[in-house]
Formats: C-alpha cells, sequence, structure tokens
C-alpha cells in the first residue's frame, strides 16, 4: 500500500501514544546502503526554530548511533498494534547482532526526502534531517533521572530532526 504526503500533526497523539508503549521504530541508512532499525520509546513533536522538529535520544552505545552521526538524517515509523512482536525484537536485540529487517522478513523502502528506510507495513512515518544535536549532561539532570535511567553512563545524545515528510497510509 502506498502512503501520501501528510501533516506532520497528522495522528499526533496516536504517534505519541505508541511512543509510550509499546515504541515507536527509529531507522537509519548509511552511504553504503545498509541500515538499522531500533525501537524507541523516549522522543517528542514539536516546533523548534520555526520547524516541525521529532526530537529522538540514542545511547551512544546503541548500533544505531552510528548510522544516525554519518548520514545525518533518520525515519520513525509507526507500527501497527499487529507489530508488536517485532517492535519488542528491535529493543532487545542489536543489529551488530542481526539484521533486524531481512532476519524477520519485513520490508523497507528508502524514503522520500531521505535515505533512510522505514517499515513498508507502517502506517505513518515521519522522515527527518538532523538540524542540531547535543548530549545530555549529567550535572544538569535531576539526580532521580540520572539515577534511574543512567547510573553514571552511557547518555543520550537527542537529534534534533527536522520533519522532512510525513506519509501516511491513505485508510490512516
Amino acid at each position: 500500500m502506498s502512503r501520501i504526503a501528510v501533516p506532520y500533526t497528522h495522528r499526533l497523539a496516536d504517534t505519541l501514544a505508541r511512543l509510550a508503549s509499546p515504541g515507536l521504530l527509529l531507522s537509519a541508512t548509511k552511504s553504503s546502503g545498509e541500515s538499522n532499525i531500533m525501537t524507541i520509546g523516549w522522543g517528542s513533536v514539536g516546533i523548534v526554530w520555526g520547524r516541525p522538529v521529532f526530537t529522538v535520544l540514542v545511547r551512544p552505545s546503541r548500533y544505531t548511533y552510528e548510522f544516525i552521526e554519518e548520514s545525518g538524517e533518520f525515519a520513525v515509523s509507526v507500527p501497527t498494534v499487529d507489530m508488536q512482536r517485532y517492535v519488542m525484537l528491535c529493543g532487545t536485540r542489536s543489529g551488530r547482532d542481526m539484521d533486524k529487517l531481512v532476519g524477520l522478513g519485513r520490508v523497507a523502502s528508502p524514503g522520500k526526502t531521505v535515505r533512510a528506510v522505514s517499515l513498508d507495513s507502517s502506517p505513518l512515518v515521519y522522515e527527518c534531517k538532523v538540524v542540531h544535536h547535543n548530549d545530555v549532561i549529567p550535572d544538569h539532570l535531576a539526580p532521580e533521572i540520572e539515577a534511574k535511567s543512567y547510573g553514571g553512563q552511557d547518555y543520550h545524545r537527542l537529534y534534533f530532526g527536522e520533519i522532512t515528510g510525513t506519509f501516511a497510509f491513505t485508510n490512516y
């Protein structure tokens, strides 16, 4: 099924609900054509610098980190309820150990405005180009967040991705 361009606010409440549970699928593609996909549960959509922006958090230890660092772009696929098993797998297995697209027979296609792939079975996709990034500063974190989420190591990088295209199935 093909997707059509929609405003970035299209079904935004659904996107945010899925971000909270079970998560969204973040993908990036290197210049070699190799892609990786991971589950994210932290992020935000809003207006920054007068532009629609999807902010995602990625730890330097994650395989996807090197893909975004090289390419400067990413895609966020909103999964269906039927994709929950796949979302769980993408959140627990590293692309260093398996190709999560090939290994599970998922079909992905390059974006329309970015090279990053998105899952063909996802009804809604945000395509983004990184316009800024910054790292979490441990000394600036509330102590309870630092203790619960980091324990002194592997602090996230925040990628501010200008949403260059949002695409949805015609019936979504």
